[in-house]
């Protein structure tokens, strides 16, 4: 069972970037449970499930991000890990 979950708000230029395809290769790099996904505001919205503090390096790769990207901030908020994901996935 993963002992920290973190559910992050990226906004900056994250979209269109790659963003979300380099969150997943580089959580699942990790081994990481969790999800990432757009969202139409321009943000893009990603849970990280995992050991705490594998968790928070993938938290240091969210703040700059692949490339292109340029992260302006990151919501974060701690919840409690759930146990419901399996794998690293991108949704749509």
């Amino acid at each position: 069972m993963a002992s920290a979950r973190a559910h992050v708000f990226v906004s900056g230029r994250v979209q269109g970037v790659f963003y979300r395809s380099n969150a997943r290769t580089q959580a699942r790099l990790r081994g990481l449970a969790g999800f990432v996904r757009n969202l139409s505001d321009g943000k893009v919205e990603a849970v990280f499930e995992g050991e705490e503090s594998v968790v928070k390096d993938m938290l240091k790769w969210c703040r700059q991000g692949p490339e292109y990207a340029n992260v302006e901030n990151v919501e974060l908020s701690w919840e409690k890990p759930t146990g419901e994901f399996k794998s690293f996935e991108v949704r749509y």
